[in-house]
């Protein structure tokens, strides 16, 4: 009875596993390193949280945002090729004996050795990357010769497959342009992850059975 009880339960709990559930995950925010506040005793002017009025909006300090484009294209292609070859040839014969001059049957004592090697190889590889998009980040940090850290993720879920982009670098605030925006290529120490979590991205990896075999097999 106990076994004809717990059977259906079974049965649910390998369903759920067939066919999880996936989520867009709730991400906290990015931890901000924020500066402490310098005292301003009676002044308008404070330097922890000075923006120019004269200025289009810009990431400053740690809490802003600013739109990433990413553009990665990179390329590296390595070729190399060798050859060696090597021959050797011997040829000896006995046509006289001292004292008994060309003797009967002395043509036939004679030795012959040839030998030959021969190498080559070649060698091929080649990589080729290329990312696109855009993701607006947040500053999390300030560093002390006016870097920005930043930090951003996304998330695009679409029935039970979901897409995580995650981005993370250091800018040189000289390299913002109009519009509070920055190529990825002037971003410094880059991060980027870009992967899918849900049925296409199980049916883009190996199998635990396949990789079982994979790893044992001597071939």
């Amino acid at each position: 009875m106990r076994l004809a009880a717990a059977l259906p339960a079974a049965l649910l709990a390998a369903c759920g596993t067939l066919d999880p559930k996936v989520d867009v995950a709730v991400v906290p925010a990015p931890a901000i390193e924020t500066p402490p506040a310098a005292a301003t005793p009676g002044a308008i002017y404070a330097g922890a949280a000075y923006r120019p009025l004269f200025e289009d909006y810009r990431a400053r300090l740690p809490g802003d945002t600013i739109t990433v484009v990413i553009v990665e294209r990179i390329s590296a292609s390595a070729r190399s090729t060798s050859s060696v070859d090597r021959a050797g040839e011997v040829d000896a014969s006995i046509s006289a004996l001292p004292g008994l001059g060309a003797a009967k049957g002395l043509g036939r004592a004679s030795a012959r050795g040839a030998a030959s090697s021969t190498f080559s190889g070649k060698g091929a590889t080649e990589s080729s990357n290329n990312f696109s998009g855009t993701l607006t980040a947040v500053v999390t940090g300030v560093l002390p010769n006016g870097h920005l850290l930043i930090a951003g993720e996304k998330q695009i879920g679409v029935n039970a497959n979901v897409d995580v982009l995650r981005f993370s670098g250091q800018i040189d605030p000289r390299g913002i342009q109009p519009g509070n925006t920055i190529r990825s290529t002037q971003i410094a120490n880059v991060r980027l992850e870009q992967r899918s979590v849900g049925q296409q991205g199980e049916a883009q990896a190996m199998g635990w059975l396949a990789r079982f075999f994979l790893n044992v097999l001597p071939i």
